[in-house]
């Protein structure tokens, strides 16, 4: 059986390059869809659940937005398979802004989807 998640805001999905970790910012993904609130970001290496992140969304401006964020949820999966999968990585739901809350906002009402 499945929970379904009920979020106050619209995820937007875009393809972003994306860094993360723990103290410094070594890993790269890329982000499947977000919200000011949260993202899911793609990944075959995602941390437990609980973790606190420090992460880098760049924008396709060139614009960086840093944002630090607890993992809710994580799925592993090999990395060969992660085109593959629809849910591989974690979702994280953002604590606090460090840069960029107003030009990530703005970027995502540009969005669609």
């Amino acid at each position: 059986m499945t929970t379904r998640v009920v979020r106050s805001q619209e995820r937007k999905s875009r393809r972003l390059k994306v860094r993360f970790g723990v103290d410094d910012l070594s890993k790269m993904a890329f982000l499947g869809n977000a919200s000011v609130e949260g993202a899911w970001i793609i990944t075959g290496q995602p941390e437990r659940v609980g973790t606190l992140l420090r992460i880098c969304l760049y924008l396709p401006d060139g614009e960086e937005v840093v944002v630090r964020g607890r993992v809710q949820w994580a799925k592993k999966i090999p990395p060969n398979l992660i085109r593959l999968s629809k849910n591989a990585g974690m979702g994280v739901k953002f604590t606090r802004f460090e840069s960029g809350l107003s030009v990530f906002s703005d970027y995502l009402t540009t969005l669609r989807y």
